[in-house]
């Protein structure tokens, strides 16, 4: 691929502009709250747009895309069914204990309503997931340069193999992001969100309009494609007649239900955003403000997966001799990528070996990954592109950084402050949460290693979410509504939740896939249709051992008394004040108006 100097220029502008807010906002860190919490002093506007762009990372840019490839428009259901309903909840319901008990992350909102060992519990496993999904970005990054073959030249001319590319590639967006997350900190993180996100939209939008004007407009892309994948509820009523290989009750209960509100109202990497904000009012605000751009991201990231797929065959031809596009020489010389291509989908490499990787049936494995940068680098011309790029380099900056931050939070305040070093200087943890950075970073590098394995970045998210924050959120609910429950009993189901969904994992296995990271590494019980399948399932039956673990060992051990609950459960908090403020402006009002927003998209494209 040939960028020019306008395009280089583009995304070298950037790269300035990301590490100057760095060097900029570095005076203002005074202390660990400046740092890690941003002051707590950022309007609902900002952390409302930082907080869609915080999970707007690489992972679901490039993964939506690879899912709207592999499964069609049923993808949308990760945003209208399994986003919508579950940040209203949070910005209605969640907000006001969360920023009301000033915890400064959610295991330590754990401590306040159950106990010390709750906290910790999900303080180790929420670092886990954390570190692990800024793995996923930088491979999504490294993969993202690899295709583009930016470093072929450079190593061709020191005589050093080619592949080696993706190695770089991991290490140097890693000094990137470590730069001016070590500087600025979480305000650092939300201010280059805002920034990501705004230059996301501008990314994107030209790619969407474009590609489907090539495939005929709606019109054209609803004929190229088979009938299911243009719905979105259509054959859910059984596993094998969809896409996504789920039925409504999976969709639905594991989606829905457990995955969605477990990510949104549990998972402290959007959760800091909100809090960052400089009161519990415009907290409540913030994900109602992030929801409606949310609402219509499936078109933007959704639809050019879509429109991969269906590229017509003389495009593909075109494709091949463009080519190495996602595959190294040696690839491209063993295997014709139109042969084995679907649309501008090719076969997945092996970055190590330069090897096409095969299924268990011996037949290549598509790289769904690849659906939205083929689409940039097919599409787009000078100037454009290198806009199309920067949008993709801009995701992974905001997915990885919000990551970063939570990482750095969580292990400060809930695990060395309160385990390891209890009675250090202010200045002792803001100094402790600059290096956490550097930690973070560096096993976020390998764990981007362990996601070679798999062929789209969305069943890997979903696979760690249903593992940590499935049982998470029975812990939540209960806790939030139901005041009997315990500590002891909290613990319990926590931990009973979440090896019942590594035992599950182990028992189980996604049809023709091999054992191993993917599942059935124990020894294989059950097949499931699709990978996404093995992950709902698998989230609705942790959330479900928690939930009758929790409630069985609460009824057999002795309660807090109530008044230490207040403010920590439901029944017994003073309900937020909202007749001051003009009636459209009431989250509750605005809530109710995006839930019928949720519903028309649905029935628009049943």
């Amino acid at each position: 691929m040939n960028l020019t100097s306008i395009d280089w220029i583009i995304m070298l502008l950037y790269f300035v502009f990301v590490l100057g807010i760095g060097f900029a906002l570095k005076r203002f860190m005074k202390t660990s709250k400046d740092y890690l919490q941003a002051g707590r002093s950022l309007p609902a506007w900002i952390c409302g747009l930082a907080f869609i762009s915080a999970n707007l990372g690489a992972q679901e840019v490039i993964g939506m895309g690879a899912s709207g490839a592999k499964y069609g428009i049923v993808t949308s259901q990760f945003y209208w069914i399994g986003a919508i309903p579950a940040m209203v909840f949070v910005g209605v319901f969640m907000m006001p204990f969360y920023y009301g008990s000033k915890a400064r992350s959610v295991p330590e909102f754990l401590r306040l309503r159950f106990d010390e060992k709750t906290r910790a519990w999900n303080a180790c496993s929420f670092a886990f997931m954390t570190v692990f999904s800024s793995g996923i970005s930088m491979y999504a990054m490294a993969r993202l340069i690899q295709i583009l073959h930016v470093f072929d030249k450079p190593l061709a001319e020191l005589h050093l193999p080619l592949d080696w590319s993706f190695h770089i590639a991991i290490v140097l967006s890693a000094v990137i992001v470590l730069c001016y997350i070590f500087l600025g900190g979480l305000t650092s993180a939300i201010y280059n969100e805002v920034l990501q996100f705004f230059l996301i939209v501008a990314g994107f939008a030209p790619l969407v309009w474009v590609g489907l004007k090539n495939v005929g407009g709606w019109h054209g892309l609803r004929a190229a494609l088979p009938a299911a994948y243009m719905h979105s509820w259509r054959g859910m009523a059984s596993s094998h007649t969809n896409p996504l290989g789920v039925d409504w009750f999976g969709l639905v209960a594991g989606l829905g239900f457990v995955l969605s509100f477990g990510y949104w109202c549990t998972d402290f990497l959007v959760i800091q955003t909100a809090m960052a904000t400089d009161s519990e009012e415009s907290a409540r605000r913030v994900p109602l403000i992030a929801a409606v751009p949310k609402m219509f991201f499936p078109f933007l990231v959704i639809l050019p997966g879509l429109i991969a797929i269906a590229t017509p065959a003389v495009t593909r031809h075109v494709m091949a001799h463009v080519a190495p596009v996602g595959m190294t020489a040696s690839a491209a010389a063993s295997s014709s990528s139109l042969e084995v291509s679907q649309g501008l989908i090719p076969p997945k490499v092996d970055p190590v070996t330069g090897k096409i990787m095969l299924d268990t049936h011996g037949q290549p494995i598509l790289d769904y990954d690849l659906a939205i940068p083929n689409m940039l680098l097919f599409y787009f011309p000078t100037g454009i592109l290198g806009l199309g790029l920067t949008a993709l380099l801009a995701s992974f900056m905001s997915g990885m950084a919000g990551n970063v931050t939570a990482f750095n939070t969580v292990w400060t305040f809930d695990i060395y402050q309160s385990y390891i070093h209890k009675n250090g200087t202010d200045a002792h943890y803001l100094k402790m949460g600059r290096w956490t950075t550097v930690v973070g970073i560096l096993i976020s590098m390998g764990t981007a290693y362990v996601v070679l394995g798999f062929n789209n970045i969305m069943d890997t998210l979903q696979l760690v979410f249903s593992i940590v924050n499935a049982p998470l959120f029975a812990t939540f609910l209960l806790g939030m509504f139901w005041k009997r429950t315990t500590g002891h009993a909290a613990f319990t189901g926590l931990v009973g939740g979440t090896l019942a969904a590594i035992l599950h994992h182990g028992l189980t296995v996604p049809v023709d896939t091999a054992t191993g990271i993917h599942g059935g590494w124990i020894h294989v019980v059950h097949v499931y249709p699709s990978a996404m399948a093995l992950n709902f399932y698998q989230a609705i039956f942790a959330f479900t051992i928690n939930l009758v673990l929790t409630v069985v060992i609460s009824l057999m051990t002795k309660p807090r008394p109530e008044e230490e609950l207040v403010g920590l459960v439901y029944s017994m908090t003073p309900k937020p004040v909202e007749h001051h403020m003009a009636w459209y402006a009431r989250p509750t009002v605005i809530a109710v108006v995006l839930l019928a927003m949720g519903i028309a998209l649905n029935i628009v494209f049943r």
